[in-house]
């Protein structure tokens, strides 16, 4: 059966209210893909659905955004809350942050004072921080406790944590001491006290901190989670690998869209936004690069005695200050990812400088050699000189600026993602018909 028949014979079996049918038909399938079927669904029988299945709450934790908001506007009160409540503290938070204010004061008073509290304090931090993708769910446990009482804590606290492989060791002023894997706990002697064990020399981040920072800290030390800890030292939460992996995947998105020269969004969606909105995040790089391109045109009317007396020079013109913009491209596009990744710093700018022009150059001849070749057929041996020096020279500037721009825009406190490749193919353009136009101005005059 095909998948298109499937979600038909299962949007009808939810129609005609045969819910038992429905169910049995999907209970093989996980919460992700479970998801990706509701979002094929009409917004009836997504609701119906929503409100029979099992494990509800898992389910609507991976649905989109757009889908989450929908179905709260339509799921009864006290159901929303149900589904909220059991989430986990980072995803319920999230949802909650998405509802209108009208929604918010409605669900609220349907929490558990507990849930209440917890939803206020984490929608209460700056979106970008670490604080706003924290979990409040993480074990604990008190530095003279032994490991067989601790053993017994983690059982009991289980439930109501997102991870017991590790365990944060606090005072009592919840203050971060240390912290413990479940590991180590499983091995170690059960009369052992937990101060004996603890590693004490804890990475954490500040609830203020950038999440891109922290989602790098856990990438480079391979971590299950990072605790999180006030301006006083108190955990305050955690932030958890697979929150670490979406955050990159958000900044990566939103790298990718600068590079295309688009106001970057990583909520951006193809298939729902508004055609406005997405007209607003494209429309100022295109009319800023249409007047960047005239510095194009303005050299070509500086230089138009010689075009006019060497008519073949028009004919190479778009070949050489693509050459040129491509290559500057490339270099962009490989020094926006190595500063994204932390690989170079600005302090590497000169060294770099010195490899990337060493590659540019063994390019730009080899590309010469290419193009001296049409340039003969086309013209003759003057116009291939011209062709080959200006490919050099166009190609090693493109290089140079494209590597250059990301460094600079990073320097003065810009993304170096707004290098983005139609930004470095203007600046390549205008300065490859300057480059190009003048050595011709001097070999064949």
């Amino acid at each position: 059966m095909s998948y298109n028949n499937f979600l038909y014979l299962i949007n009808d079996a939810l129609k005609n209210n045969h819910i038992e049918l429905a169910l049995e038909s999907l209970k093989t399938f996980r919460a992700a893909d479970l998801a990706d079927i509701i979002a094929q669904l009409p917004i009836e029988t997504r609701q119906t659905l929503v409100l029979n299945l099992p494990d509800r709450s898992y389910v609507f934790s991976y649905l989109s955004p757009e889908i989450q908001v929908e179905l709260a506007k339509v799921l009864p009160r006290q159901v929303l809350a149900d589904i909220i409540g059991e989430m986990s503290s980072d995803k319920r938070a999230d949802v909650f942050k998405r509802l209108d204010e009208h929604q918010q004061n409605a669900l609220l008073p349907a929490l558990a004072q507990a849930e209440r509290e917890d939803i206020r304090l984490l929608s209460s931090y700056m979106e970008g921080t670490a604080g706003a993708i924290m979990s409040s769910e993480y074990a604990t446990l008190l530095p003279n406790m032994s490991v067989a009482d601790a053993i017994k804590m983690l059982r009991s606290e289980a439930p109501d944590t997102e991870t017991i492989y590790f365990a944060y060791v606090l005072d009592e002023a919840r203050k971060l001491l240390g912290v413990i894997s479940l590991k180590q706990l499983i091995l170690a002697q059960e009369d052992q006290n937990i101060n004996e064990l603890m590693v004490t020399n804890v990475l954490f981040a500040k609830v203020d901190a950038d999440q891109d920072d922290v989602a790098k800290t856990i990438a480079r030390y391979d971590l299950l989670a990072l605790p999180i800890v006030d301006e006083q030292g108190i955990m305050v939460g955690i932030v958890t690998h697979d929150d670490a992996m979406d955050v990159a995947r958000e900044e990566a998105t939103e790298d990718f869209l600068k590079v295309g020269a688009v106001n970057a969004t990583s909520k951006l969606s193809l298939k729902s936004t508004p055609i406005l909105h997405l007209y607003k995040n494209r429309v100022f790089w295109l009319v800023f690069l249409v007047f960047g391109s005239l510095l194009s045109g303005i050299g070509i009317a500086h230089f138009e005695d010689i075009i006019a007396q060497n008519i073949v020079l028009v004919f190479f013109l778009p070949l050489l200050v693509g050459s040129g913009g491509n290559a500057g491209s490339q270099s962009s596009t490989l020094m926006v990812r190595a500063l994204a990744t932390g690989d170079v710093q600005f302090k590497d700018w000169f060294s770099l400088l010195g490899r990337e022009s060493l590659v540019a150059l063994c390019l730009g001849i080899t590309m010469a050699v290419a193009v001296s070749f049409l340039g003969f057929y086309r013209g003759d041996e003057y116009v291939a000189l011209v062709l080959a020096i200006s490919m050099i020279g166009i190609v090693l500037l493109g290089c140079l600026i494209g590597m250059s721009l990301p460094f600079i825009l990073n320097k003065f406190g810009f993304d170096p993602a707004s290098a983005s490749a139609p930004l470095v193919t203007s600046i390549c353009d205008a300065t490859g018909v300057l480059v190009y136009l003048s050595i011709a101005s001097v070999i064949l005059f």
